[in-house]
């Protein structure tokens, strides 16, 4: 862009026009000057591209302070160049020229061929046991997926013979459309782009160029891990499109209820029985936990719900150091039916106990609750 030319001039413009004024003329030259309609005009498609550029510097409020302040050199001390070609412009302008024209506009001197694409992901709901999302494990999935037909190597063509030519876009793969004097260029939607159609498709996959198999993938699960949690495994989703790389494989994570073990974070609570004689006189039992039995103390006095912990035996702690706990909740189980001789010998200690509270008020004895809650 030479300095020395004004884009206010440019546009037929004044130097306090309004946005919308300025949107207004660009659209105006823009239909005047469209290469479309002056073909083979060097000096148009010039002029198309300088418009171009004076309406890019003024629609944007900054650049447009600089280089009312500036002038050109200024927006050069930014780092803009303008357009450096004139496909530049058009992909620029796309959205605006889709307005002006009045439907989907695309960058005329750009053939349309089928982009790579990326497959598509798959999911994967993986049930386990509490012991194999504690410690680790690596089970071996089967998961359904389309994967390239072997047939005829994804090209949904039948092997021997040819595609042939597309009759709507006579092999060009973009279609032109008319509107006054403008001419432009879409993708056919015939073809979708490729110029060609088929006429024998692959048997083995009815030409969708994909057949539905069924892969055995190994997954490594991290110890720790939870229900809700998901696993992503790269790579070993659906094959691309068009050499377009492969899609992803997540893995959602549900762990089986537990028999004996409930889980909170990484801590496990069981619920463990105990006699009345062993809450009042103490003792030691065995627990079970995720790796066999431990032995755990239960102190005098012990109350039905009260919880004792067992350190470091839980579930360890995804991708770190270190283990949760196993509660014990000890719920004190009264017997239903009693031999004569254990009735005899808790009528004697329930006498016992009435001589022992006689001796205390009641004001007392409610004092003594409240210190033991």
């Amino acid at each position: 862009m030479n300095p020395e030319k004004d884009y206010y001039h440019i546009l037929g413009v004044t130097r306090n026009a309004t946005q919308d004024e300025i949107k207004k003329a660009f659209r105006r030259l823009a239909v005047k000057y469209h290469p479309d309609k002056n073909p083979g005009n060097p000096s148009t498609e010039e002029k198309f591209k300088e418009i171009g550029e004076a309406y890019q510097v003024l629609s944007d409020p900054e650049k447009r302070r600089i280089y009312d302040a500036y002038g050109y050199e200024g927006l050069r001390g930014t780092g803009y160049q303008g357009f450096t070609t004139f496909d530049d412009m058009f992909s620029n302008f796309a959205d605006l020229f889709e307005d002006i024209f009045g439907f989907p506009f695309r960058n005329r001197r750009q053939r349309t061929s089928p982009q790579p694409q990326q497959g598509s992901d798959i999911e994967y709901k993986l049930e386990l046991d509490l012991e194999e999302a504690a410690f680790g494990s690596e089970p071996t999935i089967e998961i359904p997926r389309r994967e390239i037909c072997s047939t005829c190597n994804s090209s949904g063509i039948r092997p021997g013979s040819s595609p042939v030519q597309c009759t709507t876009c006579n092999g060009r793969g973009e279609i032109r459309r008319s509107q006054g004097f403008f001419s432009i260029s879409t993708t056919c939607p015939q073809c979708r782009g490729r110029g060609w159609i088929v006429r024998e498709p692959c048997n083995e996959c009815n030409g969708s160029g994909r057949v539905l198999k069924k892969a055995n993938i190994k997954v490594k699960v991290p110890a720790g891990v939870d229900s809700g949690m998901r696993l992503r495994i790269l790579g070993q989703g659906e094959p691309g499109i068009n050499n377009g790389p492969p899609g992803d494989l997540y893995v959602f994570i549900v762990i089986r209820p537990h028999e004996i073990f409930s889980r909170h974070e990484d801590d496990l609570i069981i619920r463990v029985p105990i006699s009345f004689t062993q809450a009042v006189l103490g003792t030691v039992i065995e627990v079970p936990t995720l790796e066999g039995t431990e032995k755990i103390k239960i102190p005098r006095g012990t109350k039905s719900g009260q919880m004792l912990g067992m350190k470091n035996k839980g579930v360890p702690h995804l991708n770190s150091y270190g283990r949760g706990d196993i509660i014990v909740q000890v719920e004190i189980q009264l017997p239903k039916k009693l031999t004569k001789k254990q009735e005899e010998l808790l009528k004697e200690f329930e006498k016992i106990e009435q001589e022992t509270a006689e001796k205390k008020s009641v004001i007392d004895r409610i004092k003594d609750l409240l210190k033991e809650d």
